[in-house]
């Protein structure tokens, strides 16, 4: 068995995070030794690391000479430096395997130090595809969250007033900024956050990840897709709907149809053993006999800025976007995967429909969290 060094903060280090689920905004060492966990931490956050990870044998800074090393005038970096260094001499620790993310500066001194540094993020990403039963409980959550943040969407659509310079709701320009406003709000409400969400309309909506902007005209595509994080736990969600202002197009209503039934086609594939890339392909089959292009029809090495032109999906959980990856790559689902089911379709110039719900691969199948109508037009 390899060891195994993360030197993260449980904030932003998504593989540490899960091996010690609480957050931590400093950074700090984590190792396995011999089938055994450890950790070297600040006094002051050892209780309640203990109580999330009992099994874990905690090191205080201190006992590695922080203390004098700060008085020497040595600056924080470089007393935890020292300290990793003395942590590893201690364990005995020779060669690691660490995350790709592990700093290059403590590779360096480490290396000097004589222990050999390995990057494999493999490892790391196929520890976090099985998500624990409190992370599971984390992502329902932050689906609640999204729910609610999309009904309050959904509600202020619902009353705009289509008018031919832009819609009007409760009196107000409706407006990207202030859908985005609104979702932010309420996943705060709800016990989760997000930095960004998308609330793109008209030609903004074949655009990728445009984050929208500006007044919304009636019979556009509204786009709203949201990814909030769970406070307790930092899972995430995923979840996309298709609004619109007014009567839909035709081009949209045929859009929405072919979407849904590209999704139903693949949910109906979701299983433990099941190949990613025969989910995607289930989808991108409808899609195909509709008579839009996917990834598999585009002429080799040609980008493809219409149809169905992204994967189907990817994994949820202590990032947004994680293994496995629903598309045209090789891969296989297992009974714990959270994954994020998205097809759609684009056409530059007029917009587009997209609708995403988030699944939990069970050892019988599929169970879709998301629990929020498909309806382009509102009702409430």
């Amino acid at each position: 068995m390899d060891d195994v060094l993360m030197f993260a903060d449980t904030e932003r280090g998504p593989e540490l995070r899960r091996e010690l689920p609480v957050g931590v905004t400093d950074p700090f060492l984590y190792a396995e030794v011999g089938g055994t966990r450890h950790a070297v931490v600040w006094q002051l956050e050892i209780a309640r690391l203990a109580a999330a990870a009992p099994d874990v044998v905690f090191h205080q800074q201190e006992n590695f000479g922080s203390h004098e090393l700060y008085g020497q005038g040595l600056s924080h970096d470089e007393v935890l430096e020292r300290v990793a260094v003395g942590f590893c001499r201690e364990l005995g620790i020779r060669r690691a395997v660490v995350p790709a993310a592990f700093p290059v500066r403590m590779a360096d001194v480490l290396r000097e130090a004589g222990v050999e540094i390995e990057p494999r993020q493999s490892l790391f990403n196929d520890r976090r595809r099985v998500k624990t039963p409190a992370q599971i409980e984390g992502i329902r959550r932050a689906q609640l969250a999204a729910e609610a943040g999309m009904a309050a969407v959904a509600g202020l659509i619902a009353r705009a007033e289509p008018r031919e310079d832009g819609a009007l709701a409760d009196g107000a320009p409706l407006t990207s900024e202030r859908l985005r406003q609104v979702l932010l709000a309420t996943f705060l409400e709800h016990g989760a956050i997000a930095s960004r969400v998308i609330s793109s309309h008209g030609p903004q909506a074949a655009r990728g990840h445009d984050s929208g902007s500006g007044v919304i005209l009636p019979g556009e595509p509204v786009v709203v897709d949201i990814w909030p994080q769970d406070l307790q736990t930092a899972c995430y969600t995923d979840m996309t709907r298709t609004f619109v202002v007014g009567e839909p197009p035709a081009e949209l209503a045929e859009y929405q149809k072919v979407v849904k039934e590209a999704y139903d086609a693949a949910i109906a594939e979701v299983r433990p053993g099941a190949d990613t890339r025969e989910v995607y392909g289930a989808a991108a089959g409808v899609i195909e006999r509709a008579g839009y292009p996917t990834n598999r029809t585009k002429q080799p090495g040609q980008p493809l800025d219409h149809g169905f032109f992204h994967p189907l999906g990817h994994g949820v959980g202590l990032r947004v976007h994680e293994d496995p990856v629903l598309g045209t790559r090789p891969g296989t689902l297992v009974a714990g995967d959270v994954i994020a089911v998205e097809p759609g379709i684009y056409r530059q110039g007029f917009g587009g429909c997209r609708l995403e719900d988030i699944v939990v691969v069970t050892d019988t199948g599929a169970e879709v969290l998301t629990r929020f109508p498909y309806d382009l037009v509102p009702t409430s």
